[in-house]
């Protein structure tokens, strides 16, 4: 008989459940370039997902924020059903987890409407409950509130959890909230960046994260 090894595991969504890099590069391409002129490096912008967009722009434009935000949102948001894809596996290590009595859902830095379109695209609406987009805490990862408030909706502790995502800020996030903590390298994180955040596991595969995850 197959068991979930915590009773409560947590998905980022970006780059851990949903391959969706593609789709934030080109929305930063066409926001810097509509707004600044010119494109932004692609590893600088990957070494700032998982967290909102704003500390990006803050950084590199400190007067322009709004504006890039108006361009970028509107195009990322409409695009995201037509450009959201699956990482092969994952959905049978999400339907493992239902079938073994987990409890599972997502938090993530991205906004709940464009959220709920990458899921019901994915077909994992279900599945994967939105505990906590990126609308429902002040603070976000590598803060560890959004975490928190999703615990708090299920009525669980930390000790019971587990976090997966693709960013260091996931692991960090999961660390100040006193979860496990499990880096995935097919999303935008870098294998050296997440191995020095010191994650509870690092997997490379999907089919490496329902090992983790399930025990039979």
């Amino acid at each position: 008989m197959t068991e979930a090894r915590w009773p409560i595991v947590l998905f980022d969504f970006d780059g851990t459940v949903a391959d969706t890099v593609d789709l934030i590069l080109a929305s930063h391409h066409h926001a810097t370039e509509a707004v600044l002129g010119y494109r932004l490096d692609e590893d600088l912008i990957k070494s700032y997902i998982g967290r909102p967009f704003g500390p990006l722009f803050a950084s590199i434009a400190p007067d322009k924020v709004d504006e890039l935000a108006a361009v970028y949102t509107p195009y990322n948001w409409g695009h995201i059903g037509e450009w959201v894809k699956p990482f092969p596996g994952m959905g049978d290590v999400i339907h493992g987890l239902t079938t073994a009595g987990a409890r599972t859902g997502i938090v993530t830095s991205r906004m709940r409407e464009p959220t709920e379109t990458g899921l019901e695209a994915l077909g994992l609406t279900h599945a994967l409950p939105l505990l906590a987009p990126a609308d429902v805490t002040e603070l976000h990862k590598p803060y560890p509130e959004p975490l928190l408030h999703a615990l708090d909706l299920l009525g669980a502790p930390a000790e019971q959890a587990v976090y997966v995502g693709d960013a260091v800020f996931d692991v960090q996030a999961a660390h100040a909230a006193g979860m496990a903590s499990i880096a995935v390298t097919w999303g935008a994180g870098t294998r050296d960046d997440l191995m020095a955040a010191n994650p509870t596991h690092l997997v490379d595969t999907p089919a490496e994260l329902g090992a983790v995850l399930l025990t039979v």
